[in-house]
C-alpha cells in the first residue's frame, strides 16, 4: 500500500504538514527500494524528513 498524505501511519501524525509529506514521500521510496526493513521504514522516513528539513532551513 503506498501512503498519501491523508493515509499515511500514526507516527507521522505529529509532524509539520511540509515534514509529513516528505517523510511519506521517503517511506513510499525506502518501501519500493525494499533496502530498510519494513518495521524500520517509517522511523528511518520520519528521521531523514527532520534532517530534510533542518538543511533546508540551513
Amino acid at each position: 500500500m503506498k501512503w498519501t498524505s491523508e493515509i499515511f501511519p500514526l507516527e507521522m501524525g505529529e509532524l509539520e504538514p511540509h515534514v509529513r509529506e516528505k517523510a511519506i514521500e521517503i517511506a513510499n521510496q525506502l518501501k519500493k527500494e525494499g533496502q530498510v526493513k519494513e518495521l524500520s521504514i517509517v522511523e528511518e522516513a520520519i528521521k531523514r524528513a527532520q534532517e530534510w528539513f533542518l538543511n533546508m532551513e540551513g
